[in-house]
């Protein structure tokens, strides 16, 4: 009963989101994130930042990404199930509604008007999620490093974005294995360092007697 409830909830909790978020793909992060994590608080903000890593390198929406995501950490694959439902059919339904009404209502100014605002606030959500993820994925200057030479490639050549997703996951995964490489180099001089002190003799002194005399009677 208590895990029929909370497969309720989840399926619940994502229908709820789906329709008042506009947008859809990463504008619905912040959302997403608010309700999961300060609401709800099943997950953390750094398991949040995991999943939102791995919903954005997979293939698809990363809406749906990470809605499956966060209900199979909470409740298995009839988690993952329900927050997709959740997520994809209120959303489904109402774009059918909108395409029937736009067919009648594009040529009017107080609609194209109303959809260059809604494209505006589109992108303040974006950067909303962007900032999120930066706070958990930025720890250091190789990810600040990484993150530049991203946005200024996909700006200036004409390359997909899974190559720079493996690229970025083969320098992060080469610099991790640099990073455990020195330590340990470290660690090991350290532990050097003492025994090399101890093998060292002690300093022998000339004359143990110089400080005495014989007048002194020794």
């Amino acid at each position: 009963m208590r895990n029929l409830r909370q497969l309720l909830l989840i399926g619940w909790t994502f229908a709820r989101i789906s329709p008042l978020t506009f947008g859809g793909g990463y504008a619905i992060l912040p959302a997403i994130q608010r309700e999961v994590v300060h609401i709800r608080k099943w997950l953390s903000d750094e398991e949040m930042a995991e999943l939102l890593t791995v919903a954005g390198a997979a293939p698809g929406g990363v809406g749906v990404n990470i809605s499956a995501l966060t209900g199979h950490r909470l409740a298995g694959v009839r988690g993952a199930l329900l927050a997709v439902i959740g997520i994809t059919l209120p959303t489904f339904l109402i774009v059918l509604a909108l395409s029937l009404a736009y067919v009648w209502l594009s040529d009017f100014p107080k609609m194209q008007a109303s959809l260059q605002g809604m494209n505006a606030a589109i992108i303040g959500f974006i950067a909303a999620a962007a900032y999120q993820m930066a706070k958990a994925s930025i720890i250091d200057s190789v990810t600040f490093l990484i993150m530049v030479v991203t946005v200024a490639a996909l700006l200036i050549f004409p390359i997909s974005p899974a190559v720079l997703i493996v690229l970025g996951m083969a320098v992060g995964g080469l610099t991790m294995l640099l990073h455990k490489h020195l330590r340990r180099k470290l660690r090991m001089r350290r532990e050097e360092q003492p025994q090399a002190a101890a093998k060292q003799p002690e300093p022998e002194l000339e004359n143990p007697h110089a400080d005495y005399f014989f007048a002194d009677g020794i």
